[in-house]
């Protein structure tokens, strides 16, 4: 059977697709999208919709679990989300399930176009508060579909001791080693709730410096709501951590595990040769949760 490949996801596929499957559509433009993200390839259609197809065969599963999950999610948060509007069907060029969304108008949360970093901390913070109350009976416990998001750091305790000793003399091994052991041992044992999976810049979106969307469920699931807390790391600075902390109501248990998945991701982007542009990036996320791993102990 024919396999997805991101690669031949073009202009001229989607317009055959959307033409054969959703012909009420066919007369409307198609267009990349600035920013498509990279587990889908995504596309304006007409000035109100998108078009989004998974790039490879690991994100396949993520495009039903969206359509079936995510209208029943908005109902319970502050602030947009995607809205499905029509599930596509595999066919011969492109064997796999594909969605329309409706457009959300916004931004990516690029640090110069946020207005206040902390007022972002406490609006993300409540956005997820409203998250992990959601009613997450039934929902998709941790797997493959969403990479073990919400479930244990332990599926990635390999893979992080094998980036440590690869980077050994440029990092500190033994403090890295001493984090990621304290995020292991500090264990769950909450009620499971409905994770984002993929809280990071480039899905949230805002409008005049504000949070006006959080976009991208791909990664979502039912588990610990640890893994969306590395936002902590990759885009707030001290003080807007120091809120968000707080207004998420994180214990000390939570906030380690919240450090070990940011430590893990920074050690495999610094490990990833094929990733160097990526580099500065996951050493300032790195030097980071060491400051906060230090401050933490001094209390």
């Amino acid at each position: 059977m024919k396999k997805v490949d991101g690669d031949r996801i073009d202009v001229a596929l989607v317009r055959r697709l959307v033409g054969a499957q959703f012909p009420q559509w066919a007369d409307l433009p198609v267009r990349p999208v600035a920013a498509g993200g990279w587990d889908n390839r995504t596309f304006h259609l007409g000035d109100t919709m998108s078009v989004r197809l998974p790039s490879a065969e690991h994100y396949v599963a993520q495009v039903e679990k969206e359509h079936e999950w995510l209208p029943r999610l908005a109902q319970q948060l502050p602030l947009p989300i995607p809205t499905p509007i029509g599930l596509g069907k595999p066919d011969p060029e492109f064997p796999a399930p594909w969605s329309i969304y409706g457009w959300i108008a916004g931004e990516t949360a690029l640090p110069e176009r946020i207005a206040d970093l902390d007022t972002l901390a406490r609006d993300l913070a409540g956005f997820l508060k409203a998250l992990y109350r959601a009613d997450a009976k039934g929902g998709p416990p941790a797997g493959a579909h969403n990479f073990y998001r919400g479930g244990s750091l332990g599926i990635y305790d390999r893979e992080t001791r094998d980036a440590i000793a690869m980077l050994a003399d440029s990092l500190d091994a033994r403090l890295a080693t001493t984090i990621w052991e304290a995020a292991l041992s500090a264990e769950w044992h909450g009620p499971p709730v409905w994770v984002h999976g993929d809280v990071s810049a480039p899905n949230l979106l805002v409008a005049d410096g504000c949070l006006c969307a959080v976009i991208d469920f791909g990664s979502a699931g039912v588990g610990d709501y640890a893994c969306d807390l590395t936002i902590a790391w990759t885009l707030l600075d001290a003080s807007a951590r120091t809120i968000f902390k707080q207004a998420i109501n994180a214990d000390f248990a939570f906030w380690a595990r919240a450090r070990g998945w940011a430590l893990w991701k920074a050690l495999i982007t610094l490990a990833d040769t094929n990733a160097p542009e990526k580099a500065d990036a996951a050493r300032h996320v790195l030097n980071a949760v060491f400051a906060d791993h230090f401050e933490a102990i001094a209390r």
